[in-house]
């Protein structure tokens, strides 16, 4: 008898935490994301905000579709972005019709360039594209907002 309670209680709790957590994904946040690296550089340089290169398998890679979740696709990101950074994803997709050839063109040179060999990684380059912080593989969230508040000048 305490094994169905128990169990009824756990299930119960179960949905109701699932009914949160699909209220949340319904609120949908849409970041700036600059198309064209050009243009985000140009920007960049413009506004004198140091940009950051997000480089992804969005279809692909789970770190990466983690990472999208918790970090990029919250209000304090947003916030933060939308004030202090230009932001570019360098995206290598399996299904590639989800990037432009344009854009894989400039995506490939920025890998090499960067010598980026996992996913996710994100560099942050200034107006000249001069390196200023870099941060590769996943990490927890809360690890991201000091390296991005120690970016910002």
């Amino acid at each position: 008898m305490k094994k169905v309670i128990f169990l009824s209680v756990f299930m119960f709790v179960s949905f109701l935490g699932f009914s949160q957590e699909t209220e949340l994904v319904k609120e949908e946040i849409h970041l700036n994301w600059v198309d064209s690296y050009k243009d985000a550089l140009k920007k960049a340089k413009k506004e004198k905000k140091p940009l950051l290169i997000y480089f992804t398998g969005s279809d692909w890679c789970g770190p990466c579709i983690r990472l999208d979740k918790k970090l990029f696709h919250t209000q304090k990101f947003k916030d933060f972005s939308d004030e202090n950074m230009v932001l570019y994803m360098a995206d290598f997709p399996r299904n590639r019709d989800l990037v432009s050839k344009e854009a894989r063109k400039y995506n490939k040179k920025l890998k090499e360039q960067h010598v980026v060999d996992s996913f996710p990684a994100i560099i942050v380059v200034d107006g000249k594209e001069n390196v200023l912080g870099e941060k590769r593989g996943s990490y927890m969230v809360e690890y991201y907002f000091p390296f991005f508040e120690s970016l910002i000048k």
